[in-house]
C-alpha cells in the first residue's frame, strides 16, 4: 500500500510515466520472488517482432510530410475536387484532416499543420466562427481509424504480445477501421452540408482540378503503396512501412527539396524521440502486465466487474464511459500501452472480438481528444488559434454529440468493424479462458 502511494505521489510530482510503470513492475516482481531480468526479457521479445519496424518508419514518414508543403497541396486538391459541393470547403477540411492524421498518427500535428490553412479559408467562405473552430478542432483526430495510423499498429502489437488475440493483426486492424472511420465522417459531413445552406457554391473548374492533381502527383500514390502493397500480397506491413518512408524521403528531400538535408537530422531526431518514448513505455508496460497477470489481477478485476455488470451490453456501455474519460486525461499512445493489457482479457471474457475492442478503444479515444475539461486538442487549438478554451468547449459540442452517436453505433454493431476481416477465432484458443492466461504465455 505504501509503495502504491509513493508511486502515486511521484506521478503527481511529474515523474516520467515509464519510470512509474517500471518501478511498479520491479517492486511487484521483487515482492513475488521473480527474477527482475523478466523486465529485460520483455524488451527483447518486443524487439523480435518484425511488425515493430513499422512504427518508426511510418512515424518518420509522417513527420517528413508535416514538414513539407504536402498539407497545402492536399487542401488544394480536395478543394478542387470537392469544393463545388454544398458545404464543399467543410468537406475538404474533413477529408484533408482525416488523410493527414492517418499518416502522421498525431491529431495535434494535424491541427497545427492544416488548421492554420483551413480556419481562415472557412471564415472567408462565410462559415460561422464557432462552426469553423469546432470543425478544425474535432477533425484533427478523425484519421486515427484509417491505415496506416500508428495507434492501429500499436494496438495490434500489444494484442499480439499478450498471446490471447491472434486475430488482432495489423492487417486486420487496418481493414477493420475502414467502415467505422467512414461512419464517423458521415454525420460530420451531413452536418457540414446542412450548416452551409445558403452559402454560394463554388463552380467546378477542370483546369484547377488538373493543376491540383499534377501538383499532388507525388503524394497520391502513398495510399496505394501502403494498402495496395499489403493487401495485394506484395509487401508485409514492415516492408510497406519501409517503402513508404523511402518514398516520402525521396520525394520530400530529393525531388521537391522542401526539407533541406541540414534539417533531415532534426526531423529524424524528433520523430525517433516520439517512437522511443512509445517503445519505452510499451516495454515496461508489458513487463508490468506480466506481473499483473501473474498476480491474477485481470481475473479478480473481471470477477468484480462481473458481479456488477453481467451483460455484454452493460460492459460495453461502461467501457464507453471509461474510455471517454481516459481520452481526456491521457494521450492515445499512453492509454493504449497502459489499458489494453488490462481491458483485452476482460473483453474476451465478455465474448468481445479483440479487433472490435481495438476499434471501440480508438473511436472513443478519438473523441476523447476534444472532450472537456482536459481534451488535448482543445488546448492545442486554443493555443494555435488564440481562442478562449471555453469558446472551444461550445464550438465542439455539436461535433461531440454527432461523433458520440457514431461511437455508440460502432460499439453496439460489431459487424461494422468485422465485416471486412476474416473473423476466425476471436483470439483465445478453443476451450481456454482468456482471463486465466499463465505468465509463461506472455
Amino acid at each position: 500500500m505504501l509503495a502504491a502511494l509513493a508511486l502515486l505521489g511521484l506521478a503527481l510530482l511529474g515523474a516520467p510515466l515509464f519510470a512509474i510503470i517500471a518501478a511498479g513492475a520491479l517492486f511487484g516482481f521483487h515482492q513475488s520472488g521473480v527474477d527482475l531480468s523478466v523486465v529485460a526479457i520483455e524488451f527483447f521479445r518486443l524487439a523480435e517482432m518484425p511488425v515493430l519496424l513499422a512504427i518508426p518508419l511510418f512515424t518518420f514518414a509522417g513527420y517528413l510530410l508535416s514538414e513539407s508543403q504536402a498539407p497545402r497541396r492536399l487542401v488544394r486538391l480536395t478543394q478542387a475536387l470537392l469544393g463545388w459541393l454544398p458545404g464543399g470547403l467543410a468537406l475538404v477540411s474533413l477529408a484533408a484532416c482525416a488523410f493527414f492524421t492517418a499518416f502522421t498518427g498525431a491529431s495535434g500535428v494535424t491541427i497545427v499543420a492544416i488548421g492554420a490553412l483551413l480556419l481562415p479559408a472557412l471564415r472567408q467562405a462565410g462559415y460561422g466562427e464557432n462552426f469553423s473552430l469546432g470543425l478544425v478542432t474535432t477533425s484533427g483526430s478523425l484519421g486515427l481509424l484509417f491505415a496506416p495510423a500508428l495507434p492501429l499498429i500499436l494496438y495490434a502489437v500489444i494484442a499480439q504480445q499478450l498471446g490471447i488475440a491472434d486475430a488482432a493483426t495489423v492487417e486486420n486492424m487496418f481493414l477493420a477501421g475502414v467502415l467505422p472511420g467512414l461512419l464517423m465522417l458521415a454525420p460530420l459531413a451531413a452536418f457540414s452540408i446542412w450548416s452551409a445552406r445558403g452559402l454560394p457554391l463554388i463552380p467546378f473548374e477542370a483546369r484547377e482540378a488538373g493543376q491540383a492533381l499534377r501538383e499532388a502527383a507525388w503524394e497520391l500514390p502513398l495510399p496505394l503503396v501502403v494498402l495496395g502493397g499489403i493487401y495485394g500480397g506484395w509487401l508485409a506491413v514492415s516492408e510497406a512501412a519501409a517503402a513508404t518512408a523511402f518514398y516520402v524521403l525521396l520525394v520530400v528531400v530529393l525531388i521537391r527539396r522542401e526539407v533541406p538535408w541540414r534539417e533531415l537530422a532534426r526531423v529524424m531526431r524528433e520523430s525517433m524521440q516520439m517512437v522511443g518514448g512509445i517503445l519505452l513505455i510499451l516495454g515496461v508496460s508489458l513487463a508490468s502486465t506480466n506481473y499483473l497477470i501473474d498476480a491474477e489481477v485481470p481475473a479478480r478485476l473481471f470477477e468484480t466487474i462481473r458481479a456488477w455488470v453481467d451483460s455484454r451490453l452493460g460492459f460495453l456501455l461502461l467501457l464507453n464511459v471509461f474510455l471517454l474519460i481516459l481520452g481526456t486525461l491521457l494521450d492515445i499512445f499512453s492509454a493504449l500501452v497502459l489499458m489494453v493489457p488490462l481491458l483485452l482479457p476482460i473483453a474476451l471474457g465478455y465474448d468481445i472480438h479483440p479487433v472490435h475492442l481495438g476499434i471501440i478503444f480508438l473511436a472513443n479515444m478519438q473523441i476523447g481528444y476534444f472532450t472537456p475539461p482536459v481534451g488535448l486538442n482543445l488546448f492545442i487549438a486554443s493555443y494555435r488559434f488564440e481562442q478562449p478554451i471555453l469558446r472551444l468547449y461550445r464550438a465542439t459540442l455539436p461535433w461531440f454529440v454527432l461523433l458520440l452517436g457514431a461511437v455508440l453505433v460502432i460499439t453496439y454493431l460489431p459487424a461494422l468493424s468485422l465485416a471486412l476481416i476474416d473473423r476466425g477465432s476471436p483470439g483465445e484458443q478453443p476451450g481456454t479462458n482468456p482471463i486465466d492466461v499463465p505468465l509463461g504465455n506472455l
